[in-house]
């Protein structure tokens, strides 16, 4: 065998001094970096907890985030805090990512009035952010002779939510509309408006632009006390010593009106506020995701006729250009179970088998559970109580992503009206333009003059979704970049496909690691 290695002679070992001088150099650099950043974080940090806010939102899901970007548009300091390390991270990120029409509300409750108002402002919002949406259309199919009977109901309960483009079809029509059914179909109501969206990049929109706004964010803040909110005592609402205290995880933060939009947690922190209205049950939702091959098998969401059981199992398309079929509805008493279950596969797969077949033959990319907030009470629940400058916003359940905006706005009514004042700013930023995760639009890696500009969006790293090098970087430079792998997929849809992470798993982590690869270069 031929030695290739260097003669061991003073000029080579000069050469490995200088090499192991310079990796001790570079390891200097990046620990003075982390030093630095971590006192840049300590800092920021240390300010954020010596300030007054005017309204501090607990809970950084669509709701909050929300709320927080409609506040911050007037004249007001807001903190947006979060249990988690990242927006979206609780129950906002596993919706089933429908945009609701509300034609199904139960006439005359908030929930029906504040659907209706959120389809327009959040369709709107996304043509402004670039959020993917898809206006499908969507299809009840009835089943049996007892749904068939319903059908007529469900249209006039539509025609009382305010949405009268609902139209029963025969059983030959629905089929023409979705061959692919199972037998049995006897009569189908068209939703033509019903749509879906990306729940992820709705959530870090309103987030993002909370931010933009002036809204600090504090993420990995748990509220574990409240000190200060004493029930018995009338305040004057704009009184500057009228404060309540929040007790974090990570410190203390203060405001003179706290909102509380903490979803899961929403009752236990009402709890901290004195206040007994309500109880959350976690119902797990679990849904599979069937590869890309299998959208051509619905082109548009197929509901079931809702029962006095909840609204069923549907198959809708995806936004990335998959298609779901789920959820199911299991009450639990953990609010951290979001495991899947072997008993919720053997539900979904036979209600795939009566409702599509020939969906069941596809692959499966992905199965995952999410939580939503039951509560023991018919409509959501946004109280407010004004001698604390306390706010509850609560019992928001799936269909909170689309009424996210229009809840925004109706909780600013009502902070006005328990004393809040409100001034509107005249100098709000752009909304911000969001990077585009859905299969009907753009993507970079099929983008020849944005690849022209910059290569790193011609680098494709996640070959099943095509998320480029270009796109993981965007997402480490943005004002709320990933907190970790599952933040860093809801940003970019990298390792979310068929594979699931086996080819570009290493790689992934390589850019992760430096936060994008290339991010200091295009920072300067």
């Amino acid at each position: 065998m031929t030695d290739h290695s260097p003669p061991a002679g003073p000029v080579a070992r000069e050469e490995v001094n200088e090499q192991a001088n310079e990796q001790v150099n570079e390891k200097a650099d990046a620990r003075t970096d982390e030093k630095a950043d971590a006192r840049t974080d300590a800092q920021a940090a240390g300010s954020a907890y010596d300030k007054v806010y005017d309204v501090a939102v607990i809970g950084a899901g669509v709701v909050g985030s929300a709320i927080a970007r409609d506040l911050s548009g007037h004249d007001l300091s807001v903190v947006l805090l979060d249990a988690r390390d990242d927006v979206g991270d609780g129950t906002s990120k596993a919706n089933t990512a429908i945009l609701h029409t509300g034609f199904d509300a139960k006439p005359g409750t908030l929930e029906s009035r504040l659907v209706r108002r959120g389809y327009e402002l959040l369709s709107a919002y996304a043509d402004d952010t670039g959020i993917p949406m898809e206006r499908t259309g969507a299809l009840l199919v009835a089943w049996t002779q007892e749904e068939l009977d319903a059908l007529p109901g469900l249209r006039e309960k539509a025609v009382a939510n305010g949405y009268e483009h609902c139209e029963p079809v025969s059983a030959e029509e629905v089929y023409r509309q979705v061959p692919a059914l199972g037998p049995g179909a006897l009569g189908g109501l068209t939703v033509p408006d019903e749509s879906i969206i990306c729940t992820w990049t709705t959530t870090l929109a309103l987030a993002t632009d909370a931010t933009a706004r002036g809204t600090t964010v504090l993420l990995g803040h748990r509220v574990n006390a409240v000190e200060g909110a004493d029930a018995g005592t009338e305040t004057d609402a704009n009184t500057e010593t009228d404060t309540t205290t929040l007790r974090t995880s990570r410190g203390s933060v203060t405001a003179r009106w706290v909102v509380n939009a903490a979803g899961l947690g929403a009752d236990v922190l009402d709890g901290l506020f004195g206040h007994r209205r309500f109880t959350v049950t976690p119902r797990r939702g679990e849904l599979l995701v069937y590869d890309k091959l299998a959208r051509p098998l619905a082109d548009r969401i197929v509901l079931p006729v809702p029962s006095s059981l909840g609204k069923g199992v549907l198959i809708s398309p995806t936004i990335y250009g998959n298609v779901m079929l789920g959820p199911t509805a299991e009450d639990l008493t953990d609010r951290t179970d979001t495991g899947t279950s072997e008993s919720g596969f053997d539900f979904l797969l036979a209600k795939g088998a009566r409702l599509m077949p020939t969906l069941l033959e596809e692959e499966v990319t992905a199965s995952y559970a999410g939580l939503r907030a039951a509560i023991d009470h018919g409509d959501y629940l946004i109280e407010p109580s004004p001698e604390q400058r306390y706010l509850l916003v609560g019992g928001i359940r799936s269909t909170g992503l689309t009424a996210s905006i229009a809840i925004a706005e109706y909780v600013r009514g009502v902070l006005a009206e328990a004393g809040l004042k409100l001034e509107p700013r005249l100098d709000l930023p752009e909304p911000p333009r969001m990077p585009n995760l859905g299969e009907a639009y753009l993507r970079p890696y099929q983008d020849a003059a944005l690849i022209a500009e910059d290569s790193a969006y011609g680098r494709i790293v996640c070959f099943c979704e095509r998320v480029t090098e270009g796109e993981i970087r965007d997402a480490y430079l943005s004002p709320l970049p990933p907190a970790g792998l599952d933040g860093l997929r809801r940003r970019t849809r990298a390792m979310n496909g068929r594979c699931q992470g086996f080819y570009c798993g290493a790689r992934v982590d390589a850019l992760m690691a430096t936060k994008g690869g290339t991010c200091q270069e295009a920072a300067k």
